[in-house]
């Protein structure tokens, strides 16, 4: 099926007589013994109906996570005392504030590298345990080349992970560019509402997913049933949402580019976040204060429009420019998105 079917169908239970079309909320932490289940740390049915509709679009198996930093966390956590995790400079501020204290405590050593100069990453994979992309860069929007930093992290005998959560599984399929797992931070563009906090993890390699479910297990770093049947409930419509906030992204980035006041428009041309550069941090204060429709907010992948201005973050790196504006746009009608956004921004 493709992806806009498997969205709509994965997932859901046996059509038999009276049987309802959405997995319901199993909430229960005490299985009856002899089963396959057993206790509600290591599986729960709503849990396994979302894993198994993400996993049919990614392309493999799936695991559901507490949030997208758990997910970060189990998998920096396979890496061996003093290893090298290559990274790129510019990132989810979550993942790079993870790693810079696992170096500090002498755990890692991390490999900060610029993902779009692809010569330089395949030279810092030559001794890298883990290869950790992000495409687009957020909030940089870099693009990789996956297929090409793949294969010098598996002749190094690296694994290769990708952060997936921009592009989402309707723009790209990491493991078909030989990813050996994707994560994502579900709380995005997957649930898609604003609503929810959970991760996600999918492989197509039966080992290194027997050793995450292994780490969950043991971690507890699970979702809450309510949560994931949020997020199952809110994939079913990715595709639809992904391609109305591509086309308003893409519409804005063509006008913004044309306006006096923005430096610099960074969009790769896919996905629906765009950032801008202004002139300095105030004119972007100015503009995130300024709107009537557009929401200030450090989140992102929602049907609503938000922004912010990300140097506003202590942890976020001194290479991302003080006026730099992260815009990820909802689903709302473009002309009344642009009417806000050029009321807002300076003049000049």
């Amino acid at each position: 099926m493709r992806p806009a079917t498997l969205a709509v169908h994965a997932g859901r239970p046996p059509r038999d007589v009276d049987q309802p079309l959405n997995v319901p909320i199993t909430m229960a932490s005490t299985y009856v013994a002899g089963g396959d289940l057993e206790y509600g740390r290591y599986a729960n049915p709503t849990w396994t109906a979302f894993e198994d509709a993400l996993g049919g679009l990614e392309g493999g198996r799936c695991l559901a996570f507490a949030s997208g930093l758990a997910v970060v966390a189990t998998v920096l956590d396979l890496v061996g005392p003093g290893e090298t995790v290559v990274a790129p400079r510019h990132g989810y501020n979550g993942t790079t504030t993870q790693l810079a204290d696992l170096e500090a405590r002498g755990r890692v050593r991390a490999l900060l590298v610029d993902i779009a100069d692809t010569e330089a990453v395949v030279a810092a994979c030559a001794d890298a345990a883990l290869v950790w992309v992000e495409s687009p860069t957020n909030p940089a929007m870099e693009v990789a080349d996956i297929p090409t930093i793949a294969t010098a992290a598996h002749d190094a005998g690296a694994r290769m992970v990708v952060d997936n959560t921009f592009a989402t599984p309707v723009l790209q399929q990491p493991l078909d560019l030989g990813a050996d797992l994707v994560v994502h931070s579900a709380t995005k563009y997957l649930s898609g509402h604003a609503d929810l906090v959970m991760g996600a993890a999918v492989t197509r390699d039966d080992e290194l997913y027997g050793v995450l479910k292994g780490r969950r297990d043991l971690a507890g770093a699970i979702p809450g049933t309510f949560e994931a049947w949020l997020a199952l409930r809110g994939l079913r419509t990715l595709p639809l949402r992904v391609e109305r906030a591509q086309a308003n992204a893409t519409e804005l980035a063509r006008r913004l580019t044309d306006h006096p006041a923005v430096v610099e428009v960074r969009y790769p041309g896919f996905g629906g976040v765009v950032s801008i550069v202004l002139r300095d941090a105030d004119a972007a204060d100015g503009l995130t204060s300024g709107t009537s429709l557009w929401v200030h907010a450090t989140s992102l992948g929602g049907v609503e429009s938000t922004f912010e201005r990300r140097r506003r973050w202590r942890s976020e790196p001194s290479t991302i420019p003080e006026g730099l504006v992260r815009l990820s746009v909802g689903i709302e009608d473009v002309e009344d998105l642009w009417e806000d956004l050029a009321a807002a921004l300076p003049t000049t």
